[in-house]
């Protein structure tokens, strides 16, 4: 009876309770501090640390975002004198401290460049036969170089084509121009911050790089790249060899690399005491699924540096907002960044190793030398893992070699030892004897029927968001997991338990793990293929699931060893075929009463087939009472009917409900070692990755992205999270299950019928005013997902009664809707007869033909702003600006042409020169290429010459804008929709 009540109580047995109570520990354990770490900011320390002053860091955020600062604005003058007076101030720091203290010699020298010089022409590049646009930059960059112990201590800048020696430098770089109808907090506010402060703690006393530290303050960023691109024209870039960026893509929360060239300069963020990031971003831009960029490609493909890209991520909502602002960040967001930052950058400029050692080239540039493709991610935003995508290859294909190897050789010495109950249908007694039943294949296509049953049901529901309210991810992203995770689990647990009540296998274990084993097996085998071929690293939590799944497997067959032989269990069976035998001098096992007749004697040579006989007089009542799905009970270590004799011999006998009888001696604490073997892996990395993946990816809908690629990875994403549950699920009591299935029907009837949007989520829209310069008409225009834009507009006093025009849009599916707007007021102050400038003198423009007879001079300025542009009706073949510099590595034409050409200038109202060439076959389609075509001959030129403006800094200037302000709903947020907010236009035929 002692004994009995000991395994009654046994909390490891793999018997329901145990089974709920444990893996629900073991998921909760580990994916609340998956989510906590995903969703929370560690605190900045109360105290500020050695070479760093977080309150002043947190001013200077404040008086940088007290107002929209892009390019073209008379707010980013402000801010590039108030940044330019921070910094000296800075810099006169340190060297007042090289001076007057003991320790000079540890403060490092400290070179500040306002380069008011460098321009450059150059292209955005094409796509195919696409035209392309040609961009005019005149930059405004700060640089400050802070000469490392190592460096040439001379200003080799300063000569004529002068050349950098030695080993090269580190770049850190952050722009602090916004966009114009953001604040620029995250983007790229704290980044600019952070500079700051990295430019105090390099000059503290101790802190003195080994290399040169180059920090880039780039204006021109949110138009083009143009402040990255155009200092390539300056002499520090022939010296900086690798790079840090700081961006921004949301509002606060965690900054995580998310780009990175190679392992080598990924290890120095080891080093960071919070690390954030995972490689599966990274690969998102090499195949194209994220398009959005940053200043790292100039820096990595036309520079050819190696550097790591560190930027807030989420929520995407904010992003280009105005809830990009200190309010919606935090102290703790800015000490994120400025401490990984710090920690990567002292690393790069104190490495004494030979990764980035190089020869100085003829141009005078620093060799940075090639990296190899790496594999990180982040552990609990607390550890960093970081491995060479080779080594991941190389381990892959070792392991896809071993695992099966290993296995088969089990099941051999399993086999040979007569112990090989998976697969078995019977065992032969003889020629005469007969064969008893093993029902070893019960349970065998179980587990891929019910995972392809339920994750199909899943993909159901992504259809059914989809059609019915598709954008519910954008503000409740987690609403939607639930509905999903709270399915699975259900659907799951129901039709395992269903299966276990018809068909109960003492195998069931064993056959999950082994489909679990070879599904994992060919994902591995598709991931290893594109590591090598496509350098794409994302699926390094395959190889982890797949060796946790292996060795779960590999556990299950071990556990066969601890089985009677088949022959032993067989001859016993066959001579007791009233009982289940016993062997060695003990029982076997000992029969439930619905088993008498199944199991034993008469499934044996008599009953070959496993059917059962009619019951008799003499059957006992107990065989003839069979347990229900209902009233399936258990007891003990394992399962047991309601009869109190059947409860005691299966107590004794050790086996579960109605399984297998041989199984008595399976052991009875495995199971844990299997969860976790493989739940642990499981958990942190798929928990991150879907996290990841959901965050990026929620609010893609107001992008005009198709969110059913959202729901879809919220369909398969669970089973891979909770396939190692799954051996266990026909284990758990309804408790759970039930809750859960509660839990998905509110889910659904939320997320079906919720409106989809909120003042925290807020939905995006383009906003452009086009002014038709000839006539003076006007449009305003709001580009967004429909019925939603409609809805916007109707809210709206000047659009009221008017005809509301929508067309299609090149971004998905967004469509621009436009209506007559409200006049804007951007020209600047009116004349002194108080008269308002019209539209006619907003800008001027002057077009001669030169030379050829398809060539011709444009002469274009705009009144108060710095940024027009020419636009053609048919590319056109060659452009050059007068005073512009070139660059070989940014060819500013290509065969297919150039239709539109924007030209930026540091001073205001400045008259842009551009001489234009063209074909006359420019408007020759492709069916004519083999025709002969005169170039000689005259053809027209038409197209617009267009002024931009993009100052909304006082309110009257754009009162269209302002209007849409006021009195949109406050789920909606307005964005640019172009660099400029409001765009007058002359039309012009040469």
């Amino acid at each position: 009876m002692s004994t009995s009540k000991a395994q009654r109580f046994n909390p490891f047995a793999f018997s329901p309770c145990p089974v709920t109570l444990i893996t629900t520990v073991v998921y909760l354990a580990l994916l609340i501090p998956v989510l906590v770490t995903h969703l929370t900011v560690p605190p900045a320390p109360e105290t500020s640390p050695k070479g760093v002053n977080l309150t002043e860091a947190w001013e200077d955020l404040q008086h940088l975002t007290g107002g929209f600062h892009p390019y073209n604005s008379r707010r980013n003058d402000e801010v590039h004198e108030w940044l330019l007076h921070r910094i000296n101030t800075l810099a006169r720091s340190a060297v007042d401290a090289r001076e007057h203290s003991s320790a000079g010699d540890d403060v490092p020298e400290v070179i500040v460049f306002d380069d008011k010089k460098s321009n450059l022409t150059y292209s955005n590049g094409g796509v195919g036969k696409a035209a392309i646009v040609g961009v005019y930059f005149e930059g405004t960059n700060i640089i400050v170089y802070i000469r490392g112990s190592e460096d040439d201590q001379s200003n080799w800048w300063e000569r004529p084509n002068g050349k950098p020696k030695g080993k090269g430098g580190v770049l850190v770089n952050a722009h602090y121009d916004s966009v114009s109808t953001g604040y620029g907090a995250t983007d790229d506010g704290v980044g600019v911050v952070s500079m700051l402060q990295l430019l105090r703690y390099f000059t503290t006393p101790g802190n003195k790089p080994r290399k040169g530290l180059v920090l880039l303050f780039n204006n021109g960023e949110e138009d083009y790249l143009n402040g990255a691109h155009v200092y390539s024209q300056h002499p520090l870039s022939n010296f900086t060899h690798t790079f840090l960026n700081l961006e921004g893509a949301g509002a606060g929360g965690r900054a995580a690399l998310f780009r990175s060239t190679d392992t080598e300069v990924t290890r120095f963020y080891k080093s960071a005491g919070h690390p954030f990031g995972s490689v599966v971003a990274d690969d998102g831009f090499k195949m194209g699924l994220l398009r959005s960029q940053t200043d790292y490609i100039v820096f990595n493909g036309i520079l050819g540096l190696r550097g790591l890209d560190v930027a807030f991520i989420a929520p995407r909502s904010r992003y280009h907002t105005d809830q990009d602002d200190a309010r919606h960040t935090s102290i703790d967001s800015v000490w994120h960044m400025l401490s990984g930052a710090i920690e990567t950058t002292k690393g790069l400029v104190s490495y004494t190793g030979t990764d980035f050692d190089g020869k100085t080239e003829d141009q005078g540039k620093v060799n940075s030398g090639t990296g190899t493709l790496g594999v990180w991610f982040d552990m609990f935003g607390s550890a960093f893992a970081v491995f060479r995508l080779h080594t991941l290859f190389a381990l892959s294909v070792t392991l896809l070699v071993v695992a099966p190897l290993v296995l088969f050789v089990t099941s051999i010495v399993l086999s040979k030892t007569d112990r090989m109950y998976l697969f078995s249908m019977s065992k032969s007694l003889g020629e005469t004897d007969g064969k008893v039943s093993l029902r070893g294949l019960r349970g065998l296509f179980r587990t891929p029927i019910i995972l392809v049953v339920t994750t199909v049901i899943l993909v159901g529901l992504a259809y059914l968001l989809e059609k019915v309210n598709p954008y519910i991810v954008h503000s409740s992203e987690f609403a939607v997991w639930s509905m999903m995770l709270s399915a699975w689990i259900f659907l799951a647990w129901f039709l395992a338990r269903a299966a276990d009540f018809f068909r109960p296998s003492a195998l069931h274990r064993a056959y999950s793990y082994t489909w679990i084993f070879i599904a994992m097996w060919i994902l591995l085998v598709v991931n290893t293929v594109y590591a090598n071929q496509k350098g794409i690293a994302s699926g390094y939590s395959v190889f982890f699931y797949f060796s946790g799944a292996f060795l779960a497997t590999w556990v299950s067959y071990l556990e066969l060893f601890s089985l009677p032989k088949k022959g032993d269990y067989a001859r016993q069976t066959s001579r007791h075929p009233g009982r289940r035998p016993s062997s060695l001098g003990s029982r076997l096992i000992s029969p439930s009463a619905d088993e008498l007749g199944s199991d034993n004697g008469r499934n044996g040579a008599e009953n070959p087939d496993n059917t059962e006989d009619e019951p008799t007089e003499a059957t006992s009542l107990l065989r003839s009472q069979r347990t229900t799905f209902a009233n399936y009970r258990t007891s003990g270590t394992d399962g047991v009917a309601e009869d109190s004799e059947e409860r005691e011999d299966s107590e004794e006998a050790g086996t579960f409900g109605r399984e297998q009888s041989w199984s008595w001696s399976l052991p009875r604490w495995t199971w844990i070692l299997q969860l976790l073997l493989l739940a642990p892996i499981v958990i942190i990395l798929i928990g991150q990755i879907s996290l990841f993946l959901t965050t990026s990816m929620s609010q893609v809908g107001s992008d005009g992205v198709s969110t059913f690629i959202v729901y879809l990875a919220c369909a398969v994403l669970p089973t891979l999270l909770f396939m190692p549950l799954f051996p266990f699920i026909h284990r758990f009591t309804y408790h759970i299950p039930t809750f859960l299935f509660l839990t998905f029907i509110g889910s659904l009837i939320y997320n079906l019928v919720a409106f989809p949007f909120s003042p925290a989520n807020r939905l995006k829209m383009s906003f452009i005013q086009e002014v038709n310069l000839d006539n003076g008409s006007n449009t305003v225009s709001l580009t967004g997902i429909q019925p939603y834009v409609i809805d916007a507009i109707k809210s709206i006093p000047s659009a009221a009664g008017q005809n509301i025009t929508c067309d299609s849009s090149p971004f998905g599916a967004l469509e621009k809707c436009s209506w007559v707007g409200i006049p804007p007021h951007v020209v600047g102050e009116a004349p002194a007869d108080g008269q308002e400038i019209g539209p006619g003198k907003w800008m001027a423009y002057n077009i001669t033909k030169i030379g050829g007879k398809n060539s011709a001079r444009f002469e274009i300025s705009g009144r108060n702003t710095r940024a027009c542009k020419l636009k053609f009706d048919t590319p056109i073949a060659d452009y050059r600006v007068s005073g512009s510099a070139v660059d070989h590595r940014m060819p500013h034409t290509v065969r297919e042409g150039v239709a539109e050409i924007r030209l930026w200038s540091r001073t205001w109202e400045n008259t842009w020169i551009v001489d234009v060439d063209w074909r006359a076959n420019a408007g020759k389609s492709e069916d004519d290429d083999d025709e002969e075509v005169d170039d000689g001959a005259t053809s027209e030129l038409s197209g617009k010459a267009i002024c931009l403006w993009s100052d909304d800094n006082r309110s009257g200037v754009i009162p269209a804008l302002d209007e849409v302000r006021l009195y949109a709903p406050t789920w909606v947020a307005f964005t640019k929709s172009a660099d400029g907010l409001v765009e007058g236009s002359h039309a012009f035929t040469v």
